[in-house]
């Protein structure tokens, strides 16, 4: 699409990346886009990310004390982890569905920060969350190169935000 068409379907140029977030309106759609057919079958697709976290990296498991004795045939059952699973998913979700709105998004973000802080979560567990995302979004979802960047700069804008609040000292209520 070319010219004023383009420029009002988009709501403003499509390129124009956002201070904030540093994504442009074409990448948000891209990211919101690939992303409702994981969310479709949120408790399956959370419930994946976090198996390949554990797999990729055992000791974040210890994180989840209802879990720890468990068999990973056994997580799916056990109701406090579905329960994780459908937080982490409508978190993610309200942050994906909500990028056009990159300040709202901070602030969640920061309270995500905050809350793993208390559970002494590191970057690094993050980090390998994100590795673990990327892989599925690559296997399971067959993302060209360019969808798979503006995913790249969706995760790296919420983790930023993730990451403020997340190293902060922890501030007792």
């Amino acid at each position: 699409m070319g010219g004023w068409l383009s420029y009002y379907w988009w709501g403003g140029d499509p390129d124009v990346v956002n201070p904030v977030s540093g994504m442009t309106r074409r990448e948000i759609y891209a990211v919101q886009k690939t992303w409702a057919p994981a969310y479709e079958n949120c408790v399956g697709t959370g419930s994946e990310f976090f198996k390949r976290l554990f797999r990729a990296c055992p000791e974040t498991k210890d994180f989840f004390r209802m879990l720890r004795r468990l068999s990973e045939d056994e997580f799916d059952a056990n109701h406090q982890f579905r329960a994780h699973v459908i937080n982490l998913m409508a978190s993610f979700n309200q942050a994906v569905v909500n990028l056009h709105q990159p300040e709202v998004v901070v602030v969640m973000m920061n309270k995500l920060g905050v809350s793993h802080a208390k559970r002494k979560i590191k970057e690094s567990h993050f980090n390998e969350l994100k590795v673990v995302i990327v892989n599925i979004f690559i296997e399971v979802f067959n993302l060209d190169k360019k969808t798979l960047g503006a995913w790249s700069k969706a995760i790296d804008f919420l983790y930023k935000h993730i990451f403020e609040t997340l190293n902060s000292p922890i501030e007792e209520d």
